[in-house]
């Protein structure tokens, strides 16, 4: 039986971890399963051809839903009491755009923080153990997965490109 064995490549350069990962995923059969850099990296995005972040439409979703509710309950609390004060009507519509308002951007922050939180799959508790620390300060890590017999083969791989080589076994 052939379970998968992964090597994470560190790297000291964003430019060394960028041509591995080009490198793995054009003219290898071992695939990229993730990336980890300490830094935003718009070189390592293009080439793990990330697409674009979702969690502007929980924002938009949010503040609709937000508008929405912040008039229903203005409407809801003034046919409640039903208090004409003035001889103006009781659903006035100008008034409540302050409380839809306030609404709006209530709800399109929590929008916004459910999104990021979906979007990026957090909290993630799990697959620590295929995560090298030094990612977290100033290294690059490329983590790809071969059969066992292929390790070596990776690991010189990724020392050829000028990165640290890590083998790790067991589930990702």
């Amino acid at each position: 039986m052939a379970t998968e064995t992964y090597v994470m490549g560190v790297f000291q350069r964003e430019s060394e971890a960028v041509a591995a990962v080009r490198d793995l995923r054009v003219s290898s059969s071992w695939p990229v399963l993730r990336v980890h850099s300490p830094i935003p990296s718009h070189a390592l995005a293009e080439v793990m051809q990330v697409r674009k972040s979702r969690a502007g439409w929980y924002t938009l979703v949010g503040g609709i839903i937000g508008f929405f509710s912040g008039f229903s309950l203005a409407i809801f609390t003034a046919t409640r009491w039903n208090l004409i004060v003035g001889g103006k009507p009781v659903v006035a519509l100008v008034p409540f755009v302050i409380v839809g308002f306030e609404f709006t951007i209530l709800f399109a922050i929590f929008g916004n923080l459910i999104g990021f939180l979906h979007q990026s799959r957090l909290p993630r508790l799990q697959n620590l153990e295929t995560y090298d620390p030094r990612c977290s300060g100033e290294h690059f890590g490329v983590l790809a997965s071969c059969v066992p017999d292929d390790r070596e083969r990776l690991a010189a791989f990724f020392r050829e490109k000028g990165g640290d080589a890590r083998v790790m076994d067991g589930p990702v």
